[in-house]
């Protein structure tokens, strides 16, 4: 199996990419928001939890999102590989990654992180949020908190895999189709 994170704060791009590499690498997609939105549209208990968390615009709690993912993965045992999407977000939730996949024979090959600039990223989100109807992309004090987060408990992330040698930055910037052929790059240079 070949596993990918991609990593980059929200409104980095890590959807949009992800559409795209899946096709191209046989990937399965795994989306932490979409896994998210599920729970939470289907009223799980998981998903009351984590509404709790989103509608304050913070982030889910790592053992609420690490059963949920885990749940997600264990839906695909025969893929080719996992596009992770918005996971791990924290140490914890890498360790917590690192040890399952360990359990099934396998590893991140790669984390690849969709680098740019808040202002560009908050732009993004608001616009996003004129027609996801997306509660969290409406409200830019809520968008610049998730920010925060991201910058203390996501950001200790790079050092983590930068040590296992597995961490690329990439410009997030650009067109879709350069920045697929940035992310693409890394991947066939695995």
């Amino acid at each position: 199996m070949t596993n990918i994170v991609l990593f980059g704060k929200p409104g980095a791009g890590k959807g949009t990419q992800a559409e795209f590499l899946k096709e191209k690498y046989k990937l399965t997609h795994i989306s932490t928001g979409d896994v998210f939105r599920f729970n939470l549209k289907n009223d799980t208990e998981l998903g009351k939890q984590a509404r709790v968390f989103m509608d304050a615009g913070d982030l889910v709690p790592d053992e609420l999102t690490t059963k949920m993912l885990i749940d997600e993965v264990n839906k695909h045992p025969d893929t080719n590989g996992i596009l992770f999407d918005g996971y791990p977000r924290t140490i914890s939730q890498a360790e917590a990654l690192d040890a399952f996949l360990t359990s099934i024979g396998s590893q991140v090959a790669a984390t690849i992180a969709l680098e740019a600039d808040d202002e560009i990223l908050v732009k993004r989100l608001l616009e996003r949020g004129k027609t996801s109807g997306r509660i969290d992309d409406q409200d830019e004090e809520k968008i610049r908190n998730r920010y925060q987060e991201y910058n203390e408990k996501t950001a200790p992330l790079m050092n983590y895999y930068q040590e296992q040698g597995k961490f690329h930055a990439v410009n997030g910037i650009g067109s879709i189709a350069e920045i697929t052929e940035r992310v693409s790059n890394v991947i066939d240079n695995l």
